[in-house]
């Protein structure tokens, strides 16, 4: 029996620890660029619950590891559409360590807490997190579906703008090609239908025969600027299927 199957099925012959639960705060996780694993530093405090998001694929594997101050800080993994029911549960384990093969693409959450007990003491605890989605060779990514009729793993809508409109302020269709978790060719159609392909490997953006080209990251999008004129804004999700 695979570990991703052997946690789902102990999760649900043991139900659910004790926990306490307040209102719940949703972070988003995000990877830095051409990275497979990020490090969260964060502290709960009493009924406190923290649901960190990742979006994985069906074929990779999720890797989430916890360090606190105190024994009952834990955390627990959702998987995509569950209504409270955990494929992986810490304090049932014994451990803050969770490692499998994931069943289905979409979105799963990494839900930390702490124990009812040191919930009601109000009991503040600092935690470091670190979670990684790997798979394939290379790092290639799993189950990246083409958009039928389409050599396109996904396609729709970014922000764009020529020489002096406001940058952003046109929505252009794109399509992108992924070959690998940091690698990703990106195909931006204009309004007036100039096309334009951007590469993306490894946090470097390049574009075939563009004089120059530069690029920055802020809150999870690059921008990027080909000679001097033409400017558009990819969110990271387009490159990573996040």
């Amino acid at each position: 029996m695979n570990l991703f199957v052997r946690k789902i099925s102990l999760a649900l012959l043991v139900g659910l620890p004790i926990m306490a639960i307040g209102q719940i705060e949703t972070r988003k996780i995000t990877f830095p660029a051409g990275k497979t694993s990020t490090t969260i530093n964060s502290s709960v405090k009493g009924d406190q619950t923290i649901d960190y998001k990742v979006y994985a694929k069906q074929g990779q594997v999720l890797k989430v590891k916890m360090k606190s101050n105190i024994n009952a800080n834990y955390f627990n993994v959702l998987a995509p559409g569950s209504t409270g029911e955990a494929i992986y549960a810490g304090e049932t384990e014994g451990t803050n360590s969770f490692g499998g093969t994931l069943g289905v693409s979409g979105e799963y959450t990494i839900r930390v807490y702490l124990m009812r007990s040191a919930a009601r003491n109000n009991t503040k605890a600092t935690f470091t997190l670190t979670v990684s989605v790997t798979g394939g060779s290379n790092g290639s990514v799993q189950g990246d579906a083409l958009v039928p009729g389409t050599p396109y793993h996904a396609t729709g809508k970014v922000r764009s703008s020529m020489g002096n409109e406001p940058k952003g302020s046109v929505m252009s269709d794109f399509g992108v090609i992924r070959s690998s978790s940091s690698k990703a060719e990106v195909h931006v159609t204009y309004p007036n239908a100039m096309k334009r392909v951007l590469i993306f490997n490894n946090g470097e953006w390049t574009a075939p025969e563009a004089k120059s080209i530069k690029f920055t990251r802020s809150s999870g999008e690059w921008i990027i600027t080909v000679n001097d004129y033409e400017h558009y804004i990819i969110p990271d999700e387009v490159i990573t299927g996040g």
